[in-house]
């Protein structure tokens, strides 16, 4: 593990939604690591910009100020590209969406974040990958649910947009929209390293995929309950498939799918990231 106890040639990532969102943070971020490491600054306009810089990095460590989606965002690339072993990656959390970077440890206020940046520790943190190359950093589940933290209402609305399609309606004759059906109950085969924890006749409501002790994940199953609540099923692993019927799956902030079948595996020790000193 290594300590960035001196200073440090920085790439420093602004996100165009961190710069939208909260302009004071990301000012006060980039004077914090500007005084204390040698610093580049980046401001990419769009996703395919912000993925050219930083595959462009050179031997700079790159800083990503921004939100979950954005440090997924740099995840995935240094992950397609092969280079997660080789690069070490600092975050500076600015948005909305920010309960990825706080469960893998990142300070969430703007100083202490980047303090850490310039005097925190390189910790190696396990990543699940799944069989069509994706990524992720912290928690899986099934059927997706609500982050808190999207700002979206009980029918999958964000607020800015319930209030304009709230205002069309006002000035245009009403029509009867039906709303999405709410996830049910599905048939999901469950296998953890090859071991079916729960199988197609048995109904569940919620599976999840969590990070557990170094190089296993802790798989949990939800049955649905008939008269007397069904217990949950638990089991550890390095491997997780799931197949059945068409599902979604929220990993992270993100939603992907619907697939009938995907594969899991830990990746120990995959994702390098700076925080705090211990």
């Amino acid at each position: 593990m290594a300590t960035f106890a001196t200073p440090d040639q920085l790439l420093v990532i602004i996100d165009p939604v961190a710069r939208r969102t909260d302009g004071e943070s990301v000012r006060i971020a980039k004077d914090v690591l500007s005084a204390g490491a040698a610093t580049k600054v980046c401001l990419p306009e769009d996703v395919e910009e912000f993925d050219r810089v930083l595959a462009r990095r050179g031997s700079r460590r790159p800083v990503v100020i921004g939100d979950d989606r954005a440090l997924m965002r740099a995840v995935a690339l240094l992950h397609r590209r092969r280079e997660l072993a080789e690069c070490v990656l600092s975050m500076v959390p600015v948005g909305s969406s920010l309960s990825v970077a706080h469960a893998l440890g990142v300070p969430l206020g703007a100083v202490a974040a980047a303090r850490a940046v310039l005097d925190g520790t390189e910790r190696r943190l396990d990543l699940l990958v799944d069989d069509s190359d994706g990524v992720v950093l912290g928690a899986l589940r099934i059927p997706p649910l609500s982050d808190p933290d999207d700002r979206r209402d009980a029918d999958g609305v964000r607020p800015w947009l319930r209030t304009c399609r709230s205002l069309v309606r006002t000035l245009v004759p009403a029509r009867p929209v039906p709303l999405p059906p709410a996830p049910g109950p599905t048939r999901l085969r469950v296998e953890v390293d090859g071991v079916t924890l729960v199988d197609l006749d048995q109904p569940v409501e919620a599976v999840s995929v969590t990070p557990d002790a170094p190089g296993t994940a802790v798989v949990a199953v939800r049955p649905v309950s008939v008269g007397a609540e069904a217990s949950p099923l638990e089991a550890r692993g390095r491997t997780v498939t799931v197949s059945g019927a068409d599902f979604r799956y929220r990993a992270d902030a993100a939603v992907a799918g619907p697939v009938r079948r995907r594969t899991w595996v830990v990746r120990e020790g995959a994702l390098g990231l700076v925080l705090p000193g211990r």
